[in-house]
């Protein structure tokens, strides 16, 4: 949770002009989210119902002004058959959240699968509070603001190409670390929320494809990949003449991993290295065994199996191997981690604080921020945690920023 300061003259593009102060605007909270929902819209009987409950609980009890929530993956991994669940999680969603005081809706769901040039699958939904004294959400057609938002839900979803009031984009192709051009990119709104304008943009970085690959060395080429996509995003906002800049918000799932080869090298010091060769190279994978014989660590292409699983990746060790972000310290910030890594959590509503032995835990899903943020708010007024630590929430666990 974040508290807005009082509005600032920014001067940031020609047509700006300083908001003028309305009501108390010192006190404007607001909650960031973002989750990766693609198990949802798989196993929609199962999980939908518990992670919304969550959602809305944890909203309510945090009482923000102002709501963010970032998906990616809308529709799941087999988008072309469960895309179909999307218009329930909104139904639900906002038949819920008419409950609250949040008066003004805007939803944003990319999910016209068929035009692959443009198909994210990146969801922005937005809440506003019926005291917010003022709120405008920026005109990426005309470079200006729209008029005063009205009350009500106004809800953009199959192809969105053409709505001018978001800026979305997939990463071009020669980005993609295998050649396939799978749904990664970003979608960004901005806002004037009493009278302080910020943008809030949603990304989604590429995964690693194969442990194997991500384990000969740091940064890896996936690690790569993503930095340079992500740089290439940033240097976009700021490039954009037309539409100026201001401070934003970046919160999506990075696919940030942890240094794999530094982890495997710490976790295997005193055991020996086994290869298992097979005729396809999508089964290989090594074992590293202790003395007696016995495995105590696997790494396949999809396969990342600690004799201690559960509870070894849960250590604070772990996160001295955290360092994607580190060579953008001067371009973008996050608040300290305290919680153990978000990815990947079974999908088992029965197990849902254990992870997959598929990957190396990693904190993939992240709120980071443009340094001018601390500009506009009172940065002694926040905490950085997880949503739904104790129930499942499909295999990536829901990041929040809120009031402490």
């Amino acid at each position: 949770m974040f508290r807005l300061k009082v509005p600032f003259d920014t001067q940031v593009w020609e047509t700006s002009e300083k908001m003028e102060s309305k009501g108390d605007q010192s006190d404007t909270k607001l909650l960031l989210v973002t989750a990766n929902v693609g198990s949802l819209f798989e196993d929609p009987q199962r999980l939908l119902t518990i992670w919304l409950e969550e959602f809305i609980s944890n909203a309510t009890r945090v009482n923000p002004k102002f709501l963010a929530l970032h998906l990616q993956e809308v529709g799941g991994k087999t988008y072309e058959n469960s895309m179909g669940n999307v218009q329930e999680f909104i139904r639900c969603l906002c038949e819920e959240m008419a409950k609250t005081d949040f008066v003004h809706v805007h939803i944003y769901m990319d999910e016209d699968f068929k035009s692959a040039e443009h198909f994210t699958a990146l969801g922005n939904i937005y809440f506003g509070h019926k005291d917010i004294c003022l709120l405008r959400i920026w005109n990426f057609l005309t470079h200006d603001w729209d008029e005063k938002l009205d009350k009500g839900n106004r809800i953009y979803s199959g192809n969105i190409e053409n709505v001018p009031t978001k800026e979305k984009a997939k990463f071009p192709q020669h980005f993609f670390p295998e050649c396939k051009w799978s749904r990664k990119g970003f979608m960004r709104t901005r806002w004037e929320i009493n009278g302080t304008a910020v943008d809030l943009v949603n990304i989604h970085l590429f995964h690693d494809a194969s442990n194997l690959d991500a384990c000969k060395d740091f940064p890896s080429v996936y690690c790569k990949t993503r930095r340079r996509a992500l740089v290439h995003t940033i240097e976009r906002f700021h490039l954009d003449e037309k539409n100026g800049s201001v401070p934003f918000f970046i919160f999506g799932d990075f696919n940030f991993r942890c240094d794999t080869a530094g982890v495997v090298k710490e976790l295997t010091a005193n055991l020996t290295a086994h290869r298992v060769q097979s005729v396809k190279n999508e089964n290989t994978k090594i074992n590293y065994r202790n003395s007696d014989g016995n495995n105590i660590l696997t790494v396949g292409k999809k396969e990342f199996c600690h004799a201690d699983h559960q509870l070894k990746f849960k250590e604070f060790w772990l996160k001295d191997y955290d360092k994607e972000l580190e060579p953008l310290r001067d371009i973008l910030v996050e608040y300290p981690i305290s919680f153990i890594p978000s990815y990947p959590f079974e999908e088992d509503p029965e197990m849902p604080t254990d992870y997959m032995s598929t990957r190396c835990p990693s904190w993939c899903d992240r709120i980071l921020m443009a340094p001018q943020i601390k500009d506009i708010i009172k940065s002694d007024e926040w905490k950085y945690d997880m949503i739904g630590q104790t129930v499942c929430m499909g295999d990536h666990k829901s990041r929040q920023t809120k009031h402490a």
